[in-house]
């Protein structure tokens, strides 16, 4: 029963070795100095490299070939880094560029919604732009010194029209007055020329 068991043991760590390293032949067979990253093409060449030691250090040897594949990849990985790199700084400057466009057309518009708006907000008096609110209180304050002075007219218009009525009044009261008087004094004219006559008539008739 025991050799049963150990014999076991022994096919099932076969098995799982023989899978393992199948999963590395797997593994290896995706490796390759034709793709994949810079790292992966170090893995492969490590892999692929034999070692041996000599006075107590061990080296790896890496055939010629794969070294020179190798650096040609990393420099041409540097040389498409770069490349991106300047597009990157590139496209990064435009972006800049376009900013400080639409940052300066920003102030510009700003400018002229202030200019705008001010413009709006005051107006010009005999010439000399001044703010709506002191506009207004020059034009109501102008309005409010006529309807004054138009009172003033009509007040002294009254009291004028009052005298002139009052003045008429008082000739035609004059007037009356002295038509009666002159009347009075032609009747007492008349009545003093009848007497003298009547005297004088007297006197004729007593010679």
């Amino acid at each position: 029963m025991k050799f049963y068991r150990i014999l076991l043991l022994v096919a099932f760590l076969f098995v799982a070795n023989q899978q393992f390293a199948q999963d590395d032949g797997e593994e290896d067979d995706k490796l390759s100095l034709d793709e994949g990253p810079i790292s992966n093409q170090f893995d492969y060449i490590a892999k692929r490299s034999g070692n041996y030691r000599a006075d107590g250090v061990r080296y790896e040897v890496v055939k010629e070939t794969n070294l020179f594949k190798i650096r040609k990849n990393v420099l041409d990985s540097i040389a498409a880094m770069n490349k991106k790199t300047g597009e990157l700084k590139s496209t990064i400057a435009e972006h800049e560029t376009t900013i400080t466009s639409l940052n300066k057309k920003l102030e510009e518009t700003t400018t002229n919604l202030s200019t705008v708006t001010e413009e709006k907000d005051s107006m010009s008096f005999i010439g000399i732009p001044v703010s709506k609110g002191t506009y207004n209180f020059i034009l109501w304050t102008i309005i409010g010194g006529l309807f004054l002075l138009l009172g003033l007219f009509i007040y002294r218009f009254r009291n004028s029209n009052i005298l002139t009525q009052e003045a008429k009044q008082n000739l035609s009261e004059l007037e009356v007055e002295y038509e009666d008087h002159r009347r009075r004094a032609l009747e007492r004219e008349q009545k003093i020329s009848r007497q003298l006559q009547d005297e004088i008539n007297k006197q004729k008739k007593t010679k």
